[in-house]
């Protein structure tokens, strides 16, 4: 995109009254599709131009991206969304865009050689594999003490993760965003959250006789055995296209073992939902395969920012420097965090205040597998999609997927994924010797999480008779504990931004990702943080535009 393609500041439609006039009253909960600005002039599809001047640059097109992209352009400014991973649109040899989650390829890890998958042995064999450096769609990033998983790709973490779309109770909400009025949440953000992720809710009466769910059956079994809470999970699947897939009149994807290395068929992703509607405007260009090195305010106004092109090995191809007048950092918690200590250390951005970094926590992750009876089979066939979860968080301070082990085989064991809630926080630091951001999590750290979980499996086993696995995580394992999928925190809001994600010491900078969530959201976090920059971009654009 070249500098003539968007206009100056001044001059790019960036109007309280242009915004409102177009898109009309968006304070209720509205139907997503319901607000689309007429395209004008199609933005071009990028890359974006050395040199170019942007009026609203995006870094990353995750969740929070997504949203500010669309309200944005909505609004009438054109915006630009960089991505650091690849735009996932092309099949492979294979005629699939994405492989299974039991056959990992080039295209499952984030420029790895060997796989690092978050259950590494089955039976007592190590299952990781090497693989071909790519620019894959997983990135299992170490830190000292913990691998965060995380998407890389056009759409962000709504890639890889299993679509569990839960809106935290209300009575936890205080406790996730305590700056944050509840009511507005849950009356306005919340649902217009929901409706534009394309949230559902299984068929019951499905459910209770569909293969694929047989393991969650199980899992409902034992846990109102042992007095624990029950619930169905919302998630963004196309439950009517899982139907067809169990009836064999579509192509299988959820029931072919597709959902950590992305989904080809029946999941909304946001490149589905938010991302299809913001490319619609025509106002909206995405620039693939390029990272943000370092964002500076620039002589004229605005800020210089410098991004490097990559190839597919990871090599920078390019470095470009363009201008954009407004920055919105939705790299992730960890993208965000880590550019944001770099950018204060190294003095581009000094103004940043002493919260940056900080309050970042892994939502109380950790995993654990129990050995059933052989008359409690989970199934052969099982869908990649968790449906249910048990909820022990006021006793225990624990809430439990039950999720899938789709291995194709009948493996008589039930599958976990805890959310927990673990005070313990870290902290992005800026090593100028390495010339890398480093975290102060610990793996003791998750000790809190783990007893927190053992309050339902233990008195699970207990009262089955059952015991824990010990086969998937490597070396007798019981609890995976060096793992997060659920990364929040490190520029949290109220604290290194105001209440609206304004970074502070700069205008016309914003975070507006789950780096503004400290640390826990009770539940997957991926709904709160869609609802929180609805939220706050609405604010933006009413009270900062000219």
């Amino acid at each position: 995109m070249s500098e003539r393609s968007l206009p100056k500041s001044g001059s790019n439609g960036l109007s309280r009254r242009g915004f409102l006039g177009r898109t009309g009253s968006i304070i209720g909960a509205v139907a997503l599709a319901g607000h689309i600005t007429p395209a004008h002039a199609a933005a071009p599809p990028g890359p974006i131009a050395d040199g170019a001047r942007v009026p609203a640059l995006v870094i990353g097109t995750g969740y929070g991206g997504s949203v500010a992209a669309l309200r944005l352009a909505q609004a009438g400014v054109d915006v630009q969304m960089i991505e650091m991973g690849m735009s996932w649109d092309t099949p492979g040899s294979d005629g699939k865009i994405f492989p299974k989650v039991t056959t990992p390829d080039y295209r499952s890890f984030w420029l790895r050689t060997r796989t690092k998958a978050p259950l590494s042995n089955f039976l007592g064999f190590p299952i990781d594999k090497d693989v071909p450096k790519y620019t894959g769609i997983l990135d299992a990033e170490d830190f000292a003490g913990i691998t965060v998983y995380q998407g890389r790709g056009v759409g962000g973490g709504s890639l890889v993760n299993g679509g569990m779309a839960v809106t935290p109770k209300r009575a936890n909400f205080a406790a996730v965003l305590p700056s944050v009025n509840a009511d507005e949440m849950y009356d306005t953000y919340y649902p217009r959250a929901n409706a534009g992720l394309g949230v559902g809710m299984i068929d019951p009466a499905w459910f209770d006789t569909a293969d694929c769910y047989q393991f969650s059956r199980v899992g409902r079994k034992h846990a109102q055995r042992s007095g624990f809470a029950w619930t169905f999970v919302p998630d963004v699947y196309d439950w009517d296209y899982m139907k067809q897939e169990a009836a064999g009149t579509a192509t299988k994807s959820a029931l072919a073992g597709e959902i950590l290395y992305g989904n080809n068929h029946g999941k909304k992703s946001l490149v589905q939902t938010y991302l299809a509607q913001a490319k619609a405007t025509g106002r909206v260009a995405i620039s693939a395969l390029h990272k943000v090195t370092s964002v500076s305010p620039a002589a004229g106004g605005g800020y210089t920012v410098t991004i490097d092109q990559i190839n597919t090995t990871g090599d920078t191809v390019a470095t470009k420097t363009v201008t954009a007048d407004r920055v919105f950092f939705a790299a992730g918690s960890v993208g965000t965090s880590k550019l944001l200590v770099k950018l204060k250390a190294t003095g581009a951005l000094p103004n940043l205040n002493g919260e940056v970094g900080k309050g970042w926590g892994e939502n109380g992750n950790v995993m654990c597998g129990r050995a059933n009876h052989m008359w409690d089979p989970t199934g052969k066939l099982q869908s990649t999609i968790p449906c249910s979860g048990i909820d022990n968080w006021d006793a225990g301070g624990a809430f439990a997927e039950v999720a899938p082990l789709p291995t194709g085989i009948e493996t008589y064991a039930s599958f976990y994924l805890s959310i927990t809630k673990n005070p313990n926080r870290a902290e992005f630091t800026w090593n100028a010797a390495t010339g890398k951001a480093e975290l102060s999590w610990q793996t003791a750290w998750k000790q809190p999480s783990i007893s927190m979980a053992k309050t339902i499996f233990d008195k699970i086993n207990s009262k089955e008779g059952t015991i824990y696995r010990t086969d998937l995580f490597g070396a007798n394992k019981i609890w995976n504990d060096t793992l997060t999928y659920h990364p929040l925190g490190g520029a949290v809001l109220n604290k290194a931004t105001d209440n609206y994600g304004r970074l502070h010491g700069y205008t016309g900078l914003y975070v507006i990702d789950g780096a503004l969530i400290p640390g826990n959201a009770s539940v997957n976090p991926f709904v709160t943080i869609t609802a929180l920059a609805e939220r706050n971009i609405e604010k933006i654009i009413a009270t900062d535009l000219p």
